[in-house]
């Protein structure tokens, strides 16, 4: 049967929003938890009621066309209202990540010349009355959080805004749709600040024609997504990824979002959503791994079967890979077909005892889900394969509005990223960068247009920053970001990312940030995994200073951010984590080897501007941060 493309159009996203909302108008697009205990959700025509009259109440406060409001919010339903109602009413979203700083917060303002801002809660609210004086563009904040009272002129519920909005559309009852149809393909809809790992944050500028042509992208490539899909959202939609791949892309087939209530309850909320479909990062997926073992390996016994279950699964992974390694994931392929009948029995076997309670933790729905901000492992891919479920790897940045390579299902090549997606054009430049150019990627950066200028190659092809190899069928493998390659002083060149992502896996090791430039040998900076040896000292009995535990999150979220100087002192943890380090070595060049690293004893962490939203290290900040312990690793 031929893919259903009809959903596919290049249209503003204001007329496909309107479009969903008039198509898809009976059916569930948001369902969400607005306590742990109760359960809500809005149709599309609800959903679309609450854009317009927030849209018009915009309009009533002097909003007008292509005009700044800026969004600040951890994900949630009210985030899609707040940036259609800009969108509908012809202006441009500004985001900006809720854990950011006043500073960063002012600056992102400034710069964007936002009239209003839109904020989750009395956290960020703070922030921006502490600093109003800062924003001289700045009108009023809008606070989503239900139940919200003002008690000042310049702040306003989100009610508030729709009451403006209903009162503004009984006086002008065309200027919703007068406005929405004004906008136009090249008009501005999106300034997406990039996350800054390495400076100052740039204004990434995406048009309707962009963001419109990144969904097309995706949606020509996927298997077919229709209304009965349930699309998770958990990461920070103030990125483009859960933005555009989460959230446009969803609309425009009449799914349902549904949103989880953190990034540490996923497992819980797919018990809640049964969703079909996800967007994930390299490390979400590290940590579902870590969970779905330690659920199915409560005992040793249970431990050992798991293990062996894990192996007969790499065997069958392997076994279905072509000579190129490519692998088929299509929906409802026969895992075992072609396989030694000794091989098919034992996988039937662990697949029954293992692998089907593996799948049924990520709900009785699971199609697939998308990786991408990050090399996804290969071994990690493999495993993930083994247990038969599909993952499909991409590559993309804020700048291309996601998605210029991606996997194909009936063609995985773990490692890969996959070839460059119909309607994109890539080449490789002579230092192994990876330059591409298509309708989706940005032309400008805001009121930057040196960093405008240095993107681009003279003929239009957009300068990713990040080094390639060609692999077999044009797919693609992503080597590390050019300021990621780690260059000794002997000119050996060592890719940052090879090294850290060796321990994706590791039960004993957390977070590893390699470092070596002009230095003679490769040393790191060393995260245990904190709550692993906690676990570990308790079952064996091995003191250690409780009282300097520090943690965040209450219950299942609860995750241990530091430890006392004692407990990585302790002769088990570091025989263990020397341990770890050897594996990794022995996978590695002589010249890319850990010879030195420093046991840390915090966290890398997003508060702490470490970690960007997309969890990537911040290697600039940690190293100023631990320039002491760095130090150390070159004595």
């Amino acid at each position: 049967m031929a893919k259903d493309r009809s959903m596919i159009n290049q249209v503003t996203l204001a007329e496909m929003f309107n479009d969903s909302v008039v198509r898809y108008g009976d059916l569930r697009c948001q369902w969400w938890k607005p306590t742990p205990d109760t359960l809500a959700s809005l149709t599309y025509a609800q959903s679309g009621r609450i854009v317009k009259e927030l849209a018009c109440g915009l309009m009533s406060m002097g909003l007008k066309k292509q005009d700044r409001a800026a969004i600040m919010s951890a994900t949630c339903p009210q985030w899609m209202w707040a940036d259609f109602s800009i969108l509908m009413s012809a202006g441009i979203t500004v985001t900006i990540y809720p854990t950011l700083s006043i500073k960063e917060m002012v600056f992102i303002v400034n710069d964007s010349g936002s009239k209003f801002l839109y904020v989750r809660d009395e956290v960020n609210l703070e922030k921006a009355l502490e600093a109003w004086d800062e924003m001289p563009t700045l009108e009023k904040v809008i606070v989503m959080r239900d139940g919200f009272v003002s008690s000042t002129e310049n702040v306003l519920s989100i009610e508030d805004v729709k009451a403006l909005g209903v009162k503004y559309m009984m006086q002008h009852p065309d200027a919703y749709y007068d406005r929405w149809s004004s906008v136009r393909l090249p008009d501005r809809a999106s300034i997406v600040y990039t996350s800054g790992t390495t400076g100052q944050q740039k204004g990434a500028v995406h048009t309707h024609l962009s963001m419109i042509s990144a969904n097309a992208l995706d949606l020509r490539l996927i298997p077919p997504a229709s209304t009965d899909d349930i699309w998770l959202s958990f990461l920070p939609i103030a990125h483009t990824y859960e933005r555009q791949c989460g959230h446009f892309m969803a609309l425009q087939c009449g799914a349902t979002i549904a949103y989880a209530q953190s990034t540490s309850t996923i497992v819980a909320d797919i018990m809640t959503f049964n969703p079909t479909v996800f967007m994930a990062v390299p490390r979400i997926y590290e940590r579902i791994f870590m969970t779905l073992r330690e659920m199915t390996s409560a005992d040793p016994q249970r431990a050992a079967i798991f293990e062996e279950a894990l192996k007969v699964g790499l065997e069958v992974t392997e076994a279905r890979a072509d000579e190129n390694g490519f692998v088929d994931m299509s929906e409802g392929v026969d895992f075992t077909a072609g396989l030694d009948p000794e091989l098919k029995e034992k996988y039937l076997k662990y697949d029954e005892l293992v692998f089907s309670k593996v799948r049924s933790f990520l709900g009785q729905n699971y199609r697939f889900a998308f990786s991408a901000a990050g090399g996804l492992p290969a071994d990690l891919c493999k495993i993930f394969m083994a247990m038969g479920i599909r993952i499909i790897e991409g590559y993309g940045l804020t700048e291309t509005c996601n998605t210029i390579n991606l996997n194909h299902l009936h063609k995985i090549l773990p490692g890969s990223v996959g070839p460059v997606t119909v309607g994109v054009e890539g080449r490789i430049a002579e230092d192994g960068e990876w330059l591409v150019r298509g309708d989706n990627i940005v032309r400008e950066y805001w009121n930057n247009p040196e960093a405008t200028a240095e993107a681009f190659t003279e003929d239009g092809f957009f300068k990713t920053g990040d080094i390639v190899e060609m692999l077999a069928d044009g797919y693609i493998k992503i080597v590390d970001r050019k300021k990621g390659i780690i260059v000794l002083d002997t000119g050996k060149n060592v890719p940052a990312a090879k090294v850290e992502n060796l321990f994706s896996l590791s039960k004993w090791v957390d977070q590893v940030l390699a470092v070596g430039d002009d230095k003679k040998y490769i040393g790191a900076l060393v995260v245990p995994g904190f709550d692993a040896f906690v676990a570990y000292f308790k079952q064996k009995e091995i003191p250690f200073d409780e009282s300097a535990l520090e943690y965040v999150g209450e219950g299942a979220e609860r995750v241990c951010i530091k430890v006392g100087d004692d407990f990585i002192q302790i002769p088990e943890l570091q025989e263990l984590v020397k341990k770890d380090i050897d594996e990794a070595n022995s996978q590695l060049e002589e010249h890319e080897q850990i010879k030195e690293y420093v046991l840390i004893s915090r966290k890398f962490t997003e508060t702490a501007d470490e970690v960007t939203p997309t969890l990537k290290l911040k290697r600039r900040v940690i190293l100023s941060n631990f320039k002491d312990e760095a130090a150390k690793l070159f004595k």
